[in-house]
């Protein structure tokens, strides 16, 4: 990969996840329903980097098997994620944490709404990028490609089992002031966002060559740090956590005091130690 084609790439994953998130703004102003940002974010991520996978193809007629395996990867991981959001979308008239926005907003909601969807399309830039660099690498595949693909094969599995227990505790649960902490929610708060940014190692693993041929793969790297800090500082751990409180009270406060916000553990007893 040469300076040129790196910053090709740069700018059209930037176009491609702004015009992007322009149309889940639309979407938004057609239903109300904010819930649909995120399923059309899901898919904008996944499309344009399966856009960028496929651009040397595109250019060369040369496809690898490192482009093929990176572009399953990722289709399954936007496909699973996607589908999920849209279901629980579908079943809701708005998403609690855009609706609290849109409400301090007021009167300005649809030009906020419309930058905030565009920032989140900036800071989506170093995830598709990271899929562009994995799928770039010009290194032959290793031992190391086979782990990047199991780490995300583990991520998507890990976060579709959080998403199941939490939607079995909803049904069954249905009324009550309980918060789940059963399965993996009894070791993390978030299991679900632990997992999701688990998964996304697995794109500086396919991108990194050790032995300096691809030294443009270590660039991969911003996209697990860039997902850890969106779920954990930025749009996922505060405000849902927030919504929480506001919900459940002291039975969250209690959750907070014995289980991990982000990567499972044992949970803790009262007085501090390992349960």
């Amino acid at each position: 990969m040469t300076t040129l084609q790196f910053l090709s790439a740069l700018v059209l994953v930037a176009a491609g996840l702004s015009l992007a998130m322009a149309g889940a703004w639309l979407v938004w102003r057609r239903t109300g329903n904010s819930g649909w940002v995120d399923t059309i974010w899901s898919f904008a991520v996944g499309g344009v980097g399966i856009a960028g996978a496929l651009a040397p193809f595109a250019l060369y007629g040369e496809p690898s098997f490192r482009q093929g395996l990176v572009i399953v990867l990722v289709a399954a991981w936007a496909l699973r994620l996607g589908l999920h959001i849209a279901s629980r979308s579908a079943g809701v008239a708005d998403d609690p944490r855009y609706a609290q926005l849109a409400r301090e907003w007021g009167t300005d909601a649809p030009r906020q709404m419309f930058w905030l969807v565009q920032k989140q399309a900036l800071v989506s830039i170093p995830l598709a990028l990271s899929i562009v660099l994995a799928a770039w690498n010009p290194v032959g595949l290793r031992l190391q490609d086979a782990l990047g693909a199991a780490v995300l094969v583990i991520g998507i599995a890990g976060e579709a089992i959080a998403d199941a227990q939490l939607r079995r505790f909803r049904r069954n649960t249905e009324g009550s002031s309980r918060v789940c902490d059963t399965g993996l929610w009894r070791w993390s708060r978030h299991p679900n966002y632990f997992f999701e940014w688990f998964g996304w190692l697995a794109y500086p693993l396919l991108a990194i060559d050790l032995g300096g041929a691809y030294p443009w793969g270590w660039l991969a790297l911003a996209g697990p740090a860039c997902m850890y800090w969106l779920l954990v500082h930025i749009s996922g751990i505060p405000p849902l956590e927030a919504h929480m409180l506001a919900r459940r009270g002291d039975a969250f406060r209690a959750y907070q005091a014995r289980t991990s916000a982000f990567f499972p553990l044992p949970p803790r007893t009262k007085s501090g130690a390992v349960a």
